[in-house]
This record gives C-alpha cells, sequence and structure tokens, in this order.
C-alpha cells in the first residue's frame, strides 16, 4: 500500500467513524425543531415531548453498560453492526408512533441502540492509538461529526414543514441502514480474539465498582457527565425558548443552532491543532474555563436584559467547549484502562448520559415559559463541571 493509499484509508476511516458518531447527534437534534409541531399534532403539552428525548439519553445511558462489555467480550464489530441495524428498525417505528407514549417508549428504545455506536467508536479509536492521538484523533472525528449537527435542525425544520415531523423518522432509518452498510464493507476487527475479555456479569460489575472507587475517575467521568447536562439542557428545551418566547420560526432557529456547531467546529479544530504541545489536561482546564465563562454570561444576559443574543452568544461558548472537554476527559480516562477501553467507555458513557438525563428532565419539570430554567441549570452545570475536575482529577 502507498502512502498516498494509506491517507486515503485514513480519511475514509476517519469520514465512516465520524458518521456513525453522528447517529445520536442526528437522533437528537434533527426534530428539535419539530417539537412544538409534535405537541401540537399529539395534543400533549411541551412537557411530555421533552420527555421523549429524556427517554432517548436514559436508554443510551442505559445500553452504554451492556454494550461495552460486550464489546469487550465479542468483539467491536458485530456488537457495531447489531446496534446500527436496531436503531434503523426503531427509527421507523418512531415514524408511525400513535401517541406520545408509544413515542417515547420508542425513542428509549432507540436510545438503548444508538447506544452501541457511541460505546464502541471510542474503543475502536482507542484501540488504535494512545492518549494525546487518541484525543487528536477523536478531535478530528467530532469535527466530521459535527457536520451531522449543523445540518440536522436546519433539515428537520424544513421537513417538518414541508413533509411533516414522521418525515425526519424515516430518514434517520434510511441514514443508519446506510452506515450499517459501510460498517460491515469498511470497518476492521480492532480486537483480536487473544485479547478479549471474558464476559461475567459478576467480573463486569467488579471492573466498575472499581473504577467508581478511583476519585480521578469519578473526576473524569463528572466533569464531563456535568458538561454535558449543561448541553443537554439547551437540547431540551433550547426549541421553546427560542420558538415560542422569543418568537424564531421554526427554518430560522436551524440556523440559530448551527451558530453553535460552528463554534464547536472552531473548539474542535483549536483542540486538534494543540492537544499533542500541551496535553489533554491542559486542554481540559482550557475548555472548562470557557465553559464557567459562558454559563455566567447565560445569567448575566437574563440579568441586564439582553433578549435573544443574550442567550444565543453564551449557548454558542458553551457547546462549543463539548469536543474538548468530552475527548479529554475520554482520553484521560482510557489511558489508565487500556485494557478493558469498552467497559469504561461504557461507565463513562453511562453517566454521562444519566447526568444529562436526570438534569435535563428536571428543566422539562421546570418548564415556565422563561429562559430562566434553562440559564440557571446550564450555569450550574458550568460550576459543578469545573469543581469535580478541580478537586478530585487536577493533579492526576
Amino acid at each position: 500500500m502507498t502512502a498516498t493509499d494509506s491517507q486515503k484509508l485514513s480519511i475514509q476511516l476517519i469520514l465512516i467513524l465520524g458518521a456513525i458518531g453522528a447517529l445520536t447527534p442526528l437522533a437528537i437534534d434533527m426534530y428539535l425543531p419539530a417539537m412544538p409541531t409534535i405537541a401540537k399534532d399529539l395534543m400533549v403539552n411541551p412537557g411530555l415531548v421533552q420527555a421523549t428525548l429524556t427517554a432517548y439519553t436514559a436508554g443510551f445511558a442505559f445500553g452504554q453498560l451492556i454494550h461495552g462489555p460486550l464489546a469487550d467480550s465479542f468483539g467491536r464489530k458485530p456488537i457495531l453492526i447489531v446496534g446500527i441495524i436496531s436503531f434503523a428498525i426503531a427509527a421507523v417505528f418512531c415514524a408511525v408512533s400513535a401517541d406520545i407514549l408509544e413515542l417515547t417508549w420508542i425513542r428509549a428504545a432507540q436510545g438503548f441502540a444508538g447506544a452501541a455506536a457511541a460505546v464502541i467508536i471510542q474503543a475502536l479509536v482507542r484501540d488504535m492509538f494512545e492518549r494525546e492521538d487518541f484525543a487528536r484523533m477523536m478531535s478530528f472525528i467530532t469535527l466530521v461529526m459535527t457536520v451531522a449537527p449543523l445540518i440536522a435542525p436546519m433539515l428537520g425544520g424544513f421537513l417538518a414543514v414541508w413533509f411533516g415531523w414522521r418525515s425526519i423518522f424515516w430518514v434517520l432509518a434510511l441514514f443508519a441502514v446506510v452506515i450499517g452498510f459501510a460498517v460491515t464493507a469498511r470497518i476492521p476487527e480492532t480486537l483480536p480474539k487473544e485479547k478479549r475479555l471474558p464476559f461475567h456479569l459478576g467480573s463486569t460489575l467488579r471492573n466498575y465498582a472499581k473504577m467508581l472507587i478511583n476519585p480521578v475517575v469519578v473526576g473524569l467521568v463528572f466533569c464531563s457527565g456535568f458538561s454535558f447536562a449543561g448541553m443537554f439542557t439547551f437540547l431540551t428545551v433550547g426549541s421553546f425558548v427560542y420558538i415560542d418566547i422569543y418568537q424564531v420560526s421554526t427554518e430560522y432557529f436551524g440556523l440559530l443552532f448551527g451558530l453553535n456547531v460552528v463554534c464547536l467546529i472552531l473548539m474542535t479544530s483549536i483542540n486538534g491543532r494543540l492537544v499533542k504541545k500541551r496535553g489533554s489536561h491542559w486542554m481540559l482546564r482550557f475548555g472548562l474555563t470557557v465553559q464557567l465563562i459562558a454559563g455566567i454570561g447565560l445569567v448575566c444576559g437574563q440579568l441586564l436584559g439582553l433578549g435573544l443574543w443574550g442567550v444565543v452568544i453564551p449557548v454558542m461558548l458553551f457547546v462549543g467547549t463539548i469536543s474538548i472537554i468530552g475527548s479529554n476527559t475520554m482520553a484521560c480516562l482510557l489511558a489508565r484502562y487500556p485494557h478493558m477501553a469498552g467497559t469504561a467507555s461504557s461507565l463513562a458513557g453511562t453517566l454521562r448520559f444519566g447526568t444529562g438525563t436526570v438534569v435535563g428532565g428536571l428543566v422539562a419539570l421546570m418548564h415556565n415559559n422563561t429562559p430562566w430554567p434553562m440559564a440557571l441549570t446550564m450555569a450550574a452545570c458550568a460550576v459543578l463541571s469545573a469543581l469535580f475536575y478541580w478537586f478530585l482529577s487536577r493533579e492526576a
């Protein structure tokens, strides 16, 4: 194989891995502009529609506990393919669901299936790269993944307007099928049989317990968890804040959401360029600082009555830090547990999305037709994220 062939293969691999990682961002972001429409169509209050997003992340969090150890025992590729196929099937059932309760349960099942992709993509990259290289490669993969959330709300908004909100789930199903074929044809198995761990429930639980009693691990996991919970707060109620409170049109919401992803791309590029020189911990501290400024800015925007842009700009900064914080916390964590990367990814992913689910559920209950619940919750998440890192993981 020539150098050029190798480079093409690497670019192809990054694109496919990025597309795999985009499944959950698409499943979350694509129907955000349609949430008010779904509430009206199914004749339910907005909180119940917001709960479908919480259901997805709850299934996603639980699924990661299962898929990671299975991937460590049976290989990455078969578990990944089963997860993608199940995701596509769930998307079809979402498209034909008749009421909000049915949609909520199916979204939970879809989240459970989608968890396979999220866990295994990190384990695949960890199989191939060491810590700083892992963070750098994950940054590039995240950069590819950001194309999905950039276009997802805009595409979802137009689909909802022109073809109805159910068309969003048909498109998700088609995308998953395409990715399934790409994985089958192009993704190699990265975990040799001799390195696989026998699957025993008892040993799996002991491995989880061993990590949970390590303060550095707890600090890293909840640093990432509260950072994600802050972003998830925006995903849960942001469409209602923009569309219902600030009277932004469904189509224009996608454009405002795209600003978040532009900031995410910029921050991801900075991480990819600097992480090899500065190290994962330095980049993590940088991301936490920017996130804290954004959280404080949200509260100040409300206190000063700055209106829509007093929300949009701090949210951009907050969302922009997600890839820096997420990739570097995982790089630091997986460097400690290279022999069970799938299990470590599962625990981190479960607690990250579990934290987001709990916080998102609380925010949905606090819905009061003002931006204050979102602003205060995101600010609190930024503070907690920094505190967990500072007191438990900073000296690692």
